[in-house]
């Protein structure tokens, strides 16, 4: 069993340029040997974790909506995970 499978992340798109993993509504895209961003799925579509005078908000395409703390674990747990199953 690979880490991938440990953590429950499919690869669901693997290409030249960069991959694709999911867990649940996480998503994250990596380029080359390195992470380059996680996300969640929203109604907004995909939403990235961004901090705006220390608070934090999921960004979608024109749109910014205060995230919730469970929306940041989930989106750090998930970060964490990828990583880790990715770099050992």
């Amino acid at each position: 069993m690979s880490l991938l499978e440990d953590f429950q992340i499919q690869r669901m798109v693997e290409g030249p340029a960069f991959s694709i993993y999911v867990r649940g509504n996480c998503i994250g895209v990596v380029a080359g040997a390195s992470q380059s961003s996680t996300g969640l799925m929203t109604e907004q579509g995909l939403s990235y974790l961004i901090w705006r005078d220390g608070a934090p908000y999921l960004a979608a395409k024109g749109v910014e909506t205060p995230a919730t703390p469970e929306q940041v674990e989930t989106i750090r747990q998930f970060s964490q995970d990828l990583n880790t199953a990715l770099c050992t």
